[in-house]
């Protein structure tokens, strides 16, 4: 039998690989803060939101894009006003990392038993969230899988401007556009 040696790495040889590693994670920090830095602030804006049936509804929206360490955080508020007075507010926060696939972000949306960020399980009911970064838009994807299978995405799509983001909100219920709204967003 041959007998194989393993090598031995100097201190030298550790610290430098060491090194490289820093510098090649601290690159894809860099990259994920550039890519998020023009959308990184506060906005709000309202719209009339035309439900199915034709009727309008009044709703403010704001949103709030900020970096992390990992990556960036997306909180969005819709405050809905009803012709019978009643007011409905809901609010969402998202964390997004670097999925490894260019400018496609993973949502962190709860932990594993070793305390690792993952995605929700859309096959029991929760969504399953994404975002990318085209140019100089944002876009969310929001997927749900009905328990019959069929689907429901909701498109969140916010563009840079002058003064604020341009924000097209969309839900597509099995390749059926239920609601669009287009609105500005000023920075807050």
């Amino acid at each position: 039998m041959f007998a194989r040696s393993i090598p031995v790495l100097s201190h030298q040889q550790v610290w430098t690989a060491l090194m490289a590693l820093g510098v090649a994670v601290l690159a894809l920090a860099t990259a994920v803060r550039a890519d998020i830095a023009p959308f990184v602030g506060s906005y709000s804006g309202s719209a009339d939101v035309v439900q199915v049936d034709g009727t309008s509804v009044p709703r403010d929206m704001s949103v709030e894009i900020s970096e992390t360490r990992a990556g960036f955080t997306v909180t969005w508020t819709s405050v809905t006003h009803r012709d019978t007075g009643k007011v409905s507010e809901k609010s969402y926060t998202v964390d997004f990392v670097p999925s490894g696939r260019g400018q496609v972000y993973a949502a962190a949306q709860r932990k594993n038993v070793f305390g690792h960020e993952v995605q929700l399980d859309p096959m029991k009911g929760e969504p399953y969230v994404w975002a990318r970064i085209v140019d100089e838009t944002l876009t969310v994807f929001s997927l749900f899988v009905d328990v019959d299978g069929g689907y429901s995405l909701q498109q969140y799509d916010r563009t840079v401007t002058e003064g604020g983001l341009d924000l097209r909100f969309q839900v597509i219920r099995d390749g059926r556009i239920l609601r669009a709204v287009d609105t500005f967003l000023e920075r807050g």
